[in-house]
């Protein structure tokens, strides 16, 4: 997968630079005054061949990354205002399923499908919150839920990993959002040469859950951490996904690898907000 090259800067205002202008924050902020829209991603299951778990997670965080640096949704682009207005308020992601006739009139509108090693999910640009297009909205949100027939492979340390809490139960819908999130949040923290780097290596990651040791040693690491919301399915403040980058990692690697935030002006200030307390 390859996508054009973004403008530097081109969606930097997009990104929280204040602590208290984090969209995790549970407390109404000035995010909820703004028009709230939505990211839809529609998974592919049909019932017979369903995709594995953490496939699904996987290509739902890089369909993600993949909307965030599409030459559309940045500058001038077609949906680049659409794209602003979604990250100016609660950056909220809901995943819905659809299988034949569904999938393939979902796969007719405007967004772009990513593929994993069987997973397939189509992103969209943002709707209205209560404003969905009909072929999407008639499409089952709750109970989406898929299994890992084999147990995944350990995540590769010298790339990017998203860590799943281990003691949070999501519904792989959730999960895939949540996954969404997180890919966001490092993309966000990332300089340009990075995020192209990223980019043009068709956006490398792994989605993992640590052992609840690990777990707590990452959530105070100072990597990007996302508390949810609570609009579904768990509490709101719940620390869901650690994004962890090779990028935002400490330069020299101790016996943790992997663990541990590289300090770069400005960065360390907007984590903080998202550390798990």
């Amino acid at each position: 997968m390859s996508t054009p090259e973004s403008p530097p800067g081109a969606d930097r205002e997009s990104v929280p630079a204040d602590p208290a202008d984090s969209p995790f924050r549970t407390e109404p902020t000035s995010r909820d005054e703004a028009p709230q829209f939505v990211l839809p991603l529609v998974v592919h299951i049909e019932k017979t061949d369903p995709p594995a778990r953490t496939d699904a997670l996987r290509t739902a965080a890089r369909a993600v990354l993949t909307m965030l640096s599409d030459e559309r949704a940045l500058g001038g682009g077609e949906w680049a205002q659409v794209m602003r207005e979604w990250q100016d308020a609660r950056i909220r992601k809901v995943v819905r399923r659809a299988r034949g006739a569904e999938w393939r009139k979902a796969s007719a509108l405007p967004g772009i499908t990513v593929t994993g090693e069987h997973a397939e999910v189509r992103v969209f640009p943002p709707v209205p919150l209560d404003a969905w297009p009909r072929e999407l909205a008639k499409l089952q949100v709750s109970g989406t839920d898929l299994d890992d027939p084999e147990p995944p492979a350990a995540p590769d340390r010298d790339a990017p990993v998203l860590w799943m809490n281990p003691e949070v139960g999501m519904s792989a819908g959730k999960a895939m959002a949540q996954a969404g999130h997180g890919a966001q949040l490092a993309w966000w923290e990332l300089s340009d040469t990075e995020r192209k780097a990223w980019r043009e290596a068709g956006f490398p990651l792994s989605v993992a859950t640590p052992d609840p040791d690990l777990w707590r040693e990452l959530t105070v690491s100072g990597l990007p951490v996302v508390r949810d919301a609570g609009f579904t399915e768990i509490a709101p403040g719940s620390c869901t996904v650690v994004a962890d980058h090779p990028a935002l990692r400490r330069s020299t690697r101790g016996p943790g690898a992997g663990v541990g935030p590289r300090v770069r002006a400005g960065a360390a200030s907007r984590r903080k907000i998202r550390r798990c307390c």
